[in-house]
């Protein structure tokens, strides 16, 4: 009964976290995108009216994927009836597709998007969860022996490689997201060390070989060692992003009262939504957007620590690698502690898809916590009679 409580106690720190930045994204999307006009008064603005019904379905899909059971996503005898491997070809085939001229759409010199009717859609986004479902399906159940490298290393990695080629084209900062996360799981999942050892010189290789090769991602890195060198170029993002800081303080101005929305800081509502917190809530606002990421990864350490079943375990692991990965790059570079890589602050940041997938995603990390378990926690298992005696028998 005892365990039942707490369990119930850390699945809804989850979903309160959750909310919390839902509503946090509706209120600073609303007030970024406020300007200067003769109206008094607080009402929500076109983009803070679609944010808001962004946020609202999202909160429906993250109850409605949480009331699901999750262990239908393991993988299955065949490879071709596994749903995972379906979404994993459908995220490929849409990264692909952006990448077909006329098909893809282009917004402001990338062409990241799918149009659907009145839906644009993100693949990049449906990518690097597609990722993280494949593997943590795969290395919860291995249809190949990971301790070859050939035949069992090498399958796991390879599509996870050949996603991360399609992404990096046109998204090189989300293509690198994918690819630390798949190493957190890897090292989780029990790879082999000197597996990794091999193959991480030459992911670094083409990670730089991928920077120098497009000059605008160049441009960006070594602006970072000095952005007042094109204060009115690559320097510029990171500039007023250090004003937001500077400006706001500890208390900041107020909410609605920030000056560098006001045409000034350029993606407002999107990468460098965090300088806007920072600067109209101070240092307060920006603890508690953190506080709410940790109580996320917070909610996920429990789950995986009462979970018996890998798959459950490797889901929570994967969720909560990439988005508080995720959260701590776009934090970064708003705080100009990293070169500038174009990703959103999950669950707060303007969006639609990005913003239903991910919650998706979560989702899925509450049915693993929802999902009771009959069998006896781990410490319990190992303190029964049999256990010890087994336990002698192999040590003799």
């Amino acid at each position: 009964m005892t365990d039942s409580i707490y369990r119930l106690h850390h699945r809804d720190i989850l979903c309160l976290c959750v909310l919390a930045l839902l509503c946090l994204g509706v209120l600073m999307v609303d007030s970024a995108t406020m300007r200067v006009t003769g109206n008094t008064g607080w009402h929500l603005s076109p983009d803070g009216t679609r944010q808001l019904i962004f946020a609202a379905a999202a909160m429906g899909v993250f109850l409605l994927v949480g009331r699901m059971d999750y262990t239908r996503l393991a993988m299955r005898s065949t490879l071709k009836t596994s749903p995972v491997i379906w979404l994993f070809a459908i995220a490929a085939l849409t990264c692909l597709l952006v990448l077909v001229p006329h098909v893809g759409m282009q917004i402001n010199g990338a062409r990241r998007w799918l149009k659907l009717g009145p839906i644009q859609l993100q693949p990049s986004e449906l990518a690097k969860w597609a990722a993280v479902l494949f593997l943590a399906s795969w290395l919860s159940n291995p249809p190949v022996n990971l301790d070859r490298f050939f035949t069992g290393f090498v399958p796991t990695l390879l599509p996870v490689v050949i996603l991360a080629l399609l992404v990096v084209i046109q998204d090189f900062g989300t293509a690198a997201l994918i690819g630390v996360c798949a190493l957190t799981m890897l090292i989780a999942g029990r790879i082999k060390p000197w597996h990794l050892l091999i193959v991480i010189p030459p992911a670094l290789y083409a990670g730089f070989w991928f920077v120098h090769h497009e000059p605008y991602r160049w441009r960006r890195m070594t602006a970072f060692v000095n952005p007042y060198a094109s204060p009115d170029r690559e320097g510029y993002h990171m500039i007023q992003s250090l004003l937001s800081f500077s400006t706001g303080g500890v208390t900041g101005k107020g909410l609605g009262n920030g000056v560098q929305k006001l045409g000034y800081l350029p993606e407002d509502t999107t990468d460098f939504i965090f300088s806007v917190i920072c600067e109209e809530l101070g240092l307060f606002g920006a603890l508690f957007t953190m506080a709410m990421y940790v109580g996320i990864l917070f909610a996920a350490w429990q789950t995986i620590r009462q979970r018996r079943d890998s798959l459950g375990a490797m889901l929570a692991f994967g969720t909560a690698s990439m988005l508080g990965l995720q959260a701590a790059i776009n934090m970064a570079v708003a705080t100009v502690s990293v070169p500038t890589k174009g990703l959103s602050l999950p669950l707060v940041s303007a969006g639609g898809t990005g913003l239903l997938i991910t919650t998706a995603a979560l989702g899925l990390m509450y049915s693993v916590a929802r999902t009771e378990s009959d069998e006896a926690p781990v410490e319990q298992i190992e303190k029964t009679p049999a256990m010890r005696i087994e336990s002698v028998q192999a040590g003799l």
